[in-house]
């Protein structure tokens, strides 16, 4: 009996670090910001578990009942937390709100969850072995979500699933307290059903998980999602609406297909064109592939290398058929090698030199992607340059985000690089910036290659004449132990939602 009381401390800790880590990471996807919107998840759910603490002192009667119940209810509320997040996102205004009183619900019974079961156990136990093994339990149940729920729980079942999942195990708990306790339930019928009961209903739930969580992006998302898939990184959505197909990462649209090859020709050949050596080209980011296929054009490129931290996202361009016509294959060509790493501990790890490298990373609309964006970053990048080598970069809209553009050259200036910042104007996105950098100088090319949508060399020199309105303003270079990019970049996209 002893094991089975403690296994349900080490499974009840699990719970309530789930349901914890799928606020964070849903917030995150839907918020941006990790930083912010683990710290303040955490930080509410923790205050909520001394509320519940503090008021367990009030249950003086009926205390296995009472755990019993709490168990149930912990079962329901965290079961369908992220469904009811989902849903809030897409339908109301009030997600915050949803997501901190859920967080505050839940962490609340959660508090309760560990004193009752300890005055529970006080009198079949030493009250020092009580504390010992509960608290053991507790932090080893810990321990197993926090490595359960990016190894596998997301990647395999999603956030919704993940959640109900561990609202069976509260529910299953409770069912098992029942048979051990039921020498201190008399009247133990009403409380078997009712967990039967919420099983029934958190098992409806897993099975049309799915359903539910597409009707809330459909609610999300302008036109009809025709894939969404969590990873270990990230939220990934595909639309579609006729023949235009959209890619969004975490809620941030990435592109649009019917005019995505002016991002990328504009991303790859105002500097690739202008290299005399271009044998050797780098990829960080752009785990779509559309960069590698604007590469692919050069014959003179005999190696392409693309580190894209999610294998998820680049196995999706290598395979599914819609996106692989998008990319013309490039994923799969004989010139081109994937690598899925962090880019900042790869760079670090290897030694080749470069005659391009194109930086493609989404915008620094938190602090795990404004790493990316830091002088410490570029220096590293600058390290694997060829002599005369150029890099790109990348840079969000100098229009819409001027600071956060001209913050990026201040960046690369920091970190000791040339700069020659361009735009290019592309419909889903506006006017959209870019830097090119490098050691050396730059020489703006007189060809480019045939097949090029919307590039011509004779337009080239226009990009490069920044007017008024999103010409030059002061701004601080973006470091790693300040990251004043995100803040820019925060402060003016709010500014444009209000």
């Amino acid at each position: 009996m002893s094991i089975a009381l403690f296994v349900s401390v080490c499974l009840i800790a699990a719970c309530g670090l789930i349901y914890e880590l799928v606020a964070g990471a849903l917030a995150s996807y839907l918020l941006g910001d990790s930083v912010t919107q683990f710290s303040t998840v955490i930080g509410t759910y923790l205050f909520a578990m001394g509320i519940g603490s503090w008021l367990s002192r009030y249950i003086v009667k009926g205390v296995v009942a009472r755990f019993v119940q709490v168990e149930l209810l912990v079962g329901v509320i965290g079961g369908f937390s992220s469904m009811l997040l989902f849903l809030a996102f897409a339908y109301t205004s009030a997600f915050r709100p949803v997501l901190y009183g859920t967080v505050l619900s839940i962490g609340t019974l959660v508090g309760l969850e560990i004193p009752l079961l300890m005055r529970i156990l006080r009198d079949r136990f030493a009250f020092k072995d009580v504390i010992a093994n509960v608290l053991t339990f507790d932090y080893i149940g810990c321990l197993g979500a926090s490595l359960l729920f990016p190894l596998l729980l997301v990647p395999r079942l999603g956030l919704v699933r993940s959640a109900l999942l561990f609202g069976l195990v509260n529910v299953l708990v409770a069912l098992w307290s029942i048979h051990l306790f039921r020498d201190a339930l008399p009247n133990r019928r009403p409380l078997q059903v009712l967990a039967l009961g919420v099983i029934g209903l958190l098992g409806l739930g897993f099975w049309k998980g799915q359903a539910i969580t597409s009707l809330a992006e459909d609610g999300m998302y302008a036109d009809e999602v025709i894939l969404a898939r969590d990873t270990r990184y990230q939220r990934i959505i595909l639309t579609s609406w006729k023949d235009d197909m959209r890619l969004y990462l975490n809620g941030h649209l990435q592109f649009a297909s019917r005019d995505e090859y002016r991002y990328h020709e504009s991303l790859v050949h105002p500097g690739l064109a202008a290299r005399s050596t271009k044998s050797e080209v780098l990829v960080l980011g752009g785990g779509d592939g559309l960069a590698v296929r604007e590469i692919l054009k050069y014959p003179e490129v005999q190696h392409i290398t693309l580190v894209d931290l999610d294998a998820e996202m680049t196995k999706l361009f290598e395979t599914h058929p819609r996106l692989t016509e998008l990319n013309a294959h490039s994923l799969t060509n004989g010139r081109v090698k994937v690598v899925n790493a962090d880019a900042f501990t790869w760079l670090d790890s290897t030694h080749v030199k470069y005659d391009f490298v194109v930086i493609d990373f989404p915008d620094p609309s938190n602090y795990h992607v404004g790493k990316l964006f830091t002088s410490a970053f570029y220096r590293l990048v600058q390290q694997h340059l060829s002599s005369q080598g150029l890099l790109v970069v990348q840079a969000t809209s100098p229009m819409f985000a001027r600071q956060s553009f001209w913050s990026i050259v201040t960046t690369l200036k920091a970190a000791g690089l040339e700069t020659w910042p361009y735009h290019a104007y592309v419909p889903s996105f506006g006017e959209w910036g870019f830097v090119l950098a490098g050691r050396g100088g730059y020489t703006m090319p007189t060809t480019l290659p045939n097949n090029l949508r919307y590039l011509t060399a004779g337009a080239l020199p226009s990009l490069f004449d920044f007017p008024t309105d999103m010409a030059r303003v002061e701004a601080l270079p973006n470091r790693l132990n300040d990251q004043v990019l995100v803040r820019y970049y925060e402060h003016e996209y709010d500014a444009i939602n209000r």
